[in-house]
């Protein structure tokens, strides 16, 4: 039985195809020096399936995932053609739910202080992760509408709130805290208003903190937060929040480290001693329809993507020379337009991998 890492590859729709295939160039030049066995499979799933067959995720296609494949990268979905985004939802939000990848893991990390908008911030003051829980909340799809489309419309929105979901990602956030050597856990909500669902968050908080006596437990409300972030971000190690202060703050931290382009992002099961369940690895910057086919779109956030993927399938050196290279290229501006280059999306993803093999005999020592 082959003991390759087995990928499934999902370039989706707009910039996803091209994004992906540099970082799966990137992937391949790592795997080459490292001698790492991967196999990859690609699927067409996306809005030119839907709109040629009516197709969205194939019968079987998630028990096919789940039991045949280590990890998923992911392109993006979203195309104007499909005015609802019906297929944007039901591949990715099903792949996120049903899949229970119930950790969406986002690093923060400045590679360059020029690409930063805070006056004299620095790279060691942006570096830290949020942790987001990822399959409750505000998005988990709980209300409808009464009197749709009438002066007396009534449209409700339940944000859902588990003690079971709620205490597995906090006690992931610790237990990441601790693999990665961070001495603080910061967990934002909004109890003061939201005094049941997020009542539940600091109670619970505050149980799962109290087995962790060697990490600081810290609490914030989500706003204070994201003022924090802006004033002092080097205060943060590890920050842990719901699905909707989740995806807001990591866009808050994507402007810290350059943008969108630039940011991984990790959906994950955690297995039951180690976080190497099932993954599904995005960049987040969306499938950006205009930009499609004009070869200017950064490949960065998907090669960094990747590279966080193959860290997650325990393929640590690869997921290091990859984000070796990265700097490289951003401190020496091999890179796009966006962040200060002026290279198109197949080069500055060539201008990656070629430097993946150089890097190790001057990192390996």
């Amino acid at each position: 039985m082959s003991d390759a890492k087995r990928i499934a590859v999902i370039p989706g729709d707009g910039i996803g195809p091209e994004v992906i295939r540099e970082a799966v160039k990137a992937v391949r030049a790592a795997a080459a020096v490292t001698g790492a066995r991967l196999d990859f499979t690609e699927f067409d799933w996306g809005a030119d399936k839907y709109l040629r067959e009516g197709v969205t995720l194939p019968p079987g296609a998630l028990q096919m995932l789940s039991e045949d494949f280590d990890a998923i990268l992911f392109g993006a979905v979203g195309d104007p053609r499909v005015p609802d985004n019906r297929h944007a939802a039901e591949i990715l939000l099903a792949l996120r739910f049903k899949l229970d990848l119930y950790v969406n893991l986002r690093p923060a990390r400045l590679l360059d202080r020029r690409l930063c908008p805070l006056r004299d911030a620095t790279e060691a003051d942006v570096n830290f992760t949020v942790i987001r829980e990822n399959t409750e909340g505000l998005y988990a799809g709980m209300g409808g509408c009464f009197k749709k489309d009438t002066p007396d419309e009534i449209a409700t929105q339940e944000d859902i709130n588990t003690r079971k979901g709620v205490e597995r990602v906090i006690r992931y956030a610790f237990e990441y805290a601790a693999r990665h050597g961070a001495s603080g856990v910061c967990m934002a909500d909004k109890a003061n208003v939201l005094t049941y669902g997020h009542g539940l968050w600091q109670r619970v908080f505050k149980v799962v903190s109290a087995e962790y006596s060697g990490i600081a437990a810290r609490h914030l409300y989500a706003d204070t937060l994201a003022m924090e972030m802006v004033l002092r971000p080097a205060q943060f190690e590890v920050i842990v929040t719901c699905n909707m202060f989740g995806d807001l703050l990591t866009d808050l931290a994507a402007a810290l480290e350059g943008g969108l382009g630039m940011v991984a992002s990790g959906n994950i099961r955690p297995g039951s001693t180690t976080e190497r369940g099932i993954g599904l690895f995005e960049p987040v910057h969306g499938s950006a329809p205009p930009l499609a086919g004009k070869n200017v779109a950064n490949p960065i956030g998907a090669i960094r993507t990747a590279a966080l993927m193959l860290e997650h399938l325990g393929l640590a050196e690869a997921a290091r020379l990859i984000d070796v290279a990265v700097l490289a290229s951003v401190r020496e501006r091999c890179t796009t337009a966006d962040i200060g280059g002026t290279l198109g999306t197949k080069e500055a993803g060539d201008w990656i991998a070629s430097h993946i093999i150089p890097i190790r005999s001057h990192t390996s020592h």
